[in-house]
């Protein structure tokens, strides 16, 4: 593997360079990354303190908080700073560090809305071993596996990035590294290492999309055996499940599943998974959940309380 390079920093180009709608982009992200940061801490706080909210789906949605505020502040804090800075730089170690946690965080959403995914259907499809299929302990080994599994696509992702050879220019197109915009600056033919990117991340996003929809559909042919009010709570849950499945997965597949070519509209597609989905996530669950909404409510309360 060849790590050496004539580029020690590069320059993120960010969302813009107009003056003005970088003043804009400063404003709407910081409000944006603050209410990922606070939605997703209170949902975790809310979920680990509330009893009702003891069961196996809030457990992985805690852990799908979690993820969701680091893959933001992967991405949005850099972003918002370089949005105020004249100097919009990156050294090359905290460019390859942004690529293996932005990797890390989002494959782990990934396999948190899978086992999401797995948890309603046991919980819908298979009702009387529930509990034995979805104990404590196997939830605590999925999500092992999750973290393990995140860390093995993080070091791939990472590898095939220290790979390449950089001799200048160091200008990223982009607000965050990745490996997509780095292949346009490698000095070295990258036709394989963009098939082994595709066949990395793109496989993984592809595959889990077309898992989780079919499980989906699967989960709601199963619904008309259950009674009215139970067909509409575990409804409910799926379509929130449902609807951040396709927010996520969608701009990701965009995006690692095609040649080494670049859209203007590839910056826009990345601020959907990388900012929109985190933020997105706390108002869906929360909204779309009675129960999270009554915890919060108890939560609020105590707090205002003491």
């Amino acid at each position: 593997m060849n790590i050496q390079s004539n580029v020690t920093e590069f320059v993120l180009l960010g969302l813009t360079q107009d003056p003005g709608r970088r003043k804009i982009v400063f404003a709407v992200f910081l409000v944006f990354y603050i209410a990922t940061v606070l939605g997703n801490l209170i949902i975790i706080v809310t979920i680990k303190t509330s009893p009702m909210l003891g069961s196996p789906m809030y457990y992985f949605l805690s852990y799908l908080s979690f993820a969701d505020a680091c893959f933001s502040t992967t991405t949005a804090p850099k972003l918002i700073v370089d949005s105020v800075s004249k100097k919009q730089t990156i050294s090359f170690k905290h460019c390859m560090t942004q690529v293996f946690a932005a990797h890390f965080f989002g494959c782990m959403e990934i396999f948190l809305l899978i086992l999401m995914a797995y948890d309603r259907y046991v919980a819908i499809c298979k009702p009387l071993h529930y509990s034995t299929i979805i104990s404590p302990k196997a939830c605590r080994i999925l999500v092992i596996l999750a973290w393990v599994g995140s860390c093995i696509h993080s070091t791939a992702q990472i590898f095939l990035a220290l790979s390449l050879p950089f001799c200048g220019p160091h200008l990223i197109d982009h607000y965050f590294c990745d490996l997509q915009p780095l292949l346009k600056l490698a000095c070295t033919d990258t036709y394989v290492i963009n098939l082994l990117i595709i066949s990395n991340s793109g496989v993984i996003c592809m595959v889990s999309f077309v898992l989780l929809i079919i499980s989906y559909i699967v989960i709601l042919y199963s619904l008309r055996k259950q009674s009215s009010e139970g067909k509409r709570k575990a409804f409910s849950t799926c379509i929130s499940h449902i609807i951040v499945v396709i927010i996520f997965f969608v701009p990701c597949i965009f995006i690692y599943t095609r040649p080494p070519t670049t859209f203007p509209v590839d910056k826009l597609v990345s601020v959907f998974y990388t900012i929109g989905t985190p933020l997105l996530n706390p108002l869906i669950y929360t909204l779309r959940n009675k129960d999270v909404k009554d915890s919060m409510r108890k939560l609020w309360r105590k707090i205002v309380g003491s």
